[in-house]
């Protein structure tokens, strides 16, 4: 459901950022439809009510050596808090973990590497993924080709 405080002038402002995280205030505006004060004051606050995360530069991974994009589903023992609290912290320190989810279904989390090689990705699998306490199962995909990713989300301005 929308935030309530969102109207169709902020979400213009927020697919505008989404694809042009650098645009300038001035261009901004015009696309929107303001002036530049009013847009400025729009995104400030945006970004302090925390619609607006933040802003990234996004990578092309092949250009930094990162070629291989790995899918891996883990499955628990068992699922308590503090098996849960466990592995998410775990994940939140490994740099080559991208994504990381709780799961409904057939395994526990589903998590997406991207590492340089496949020593890397066995690195990671035996020496930090495998020992971490109360991992039963592990089972890697490998993504053969990437069809779409896209950062934008799916907002519409009214």
């Amino acid at each position: 459901m929308p935030n309530n405080e969102i109207d169709s002038i902020d979400l213009r402002i927020l697919h505008e950022l989404q694809k042009f995280g650098r645009i300038s205030n001035v261009d901004l505006a015009g696309r929107v439809g303001l002036s530049p004060s009013p847009c400025l004051s729009r995104v400030r606050s945006l970004e302090q009510k925390g619609i607006v995360d933040r802003y990234v530069a996004l990578v092309k991974p092949g250009s930094v050596g990162l070629l291989i994009n790995v899918f891996i589903q883990v499955t628990l023992e068992r699922q308590v808090e503090q098996a849960l609290e466990s592995f998410e912290a775990k994940m939140q320190s490994y740099p080559e973990v991208m994504e990381c989810y709780l799961m409904t279904g057939n395994s526990d989390y589903l998590i997406r590497l991207l590492v340089s090689d496949i020593a890397t990705l066995e690195t990671f699998i035996v020496q930090k993924l495998s020992t971490i306490q109360g991992v039963l199962n592990i089972q890697s995909s490998f993504a053969l080709k990437q069809v779409k990713y896209k950062t934008e989300l799916p907002i519409t301005s009214g």
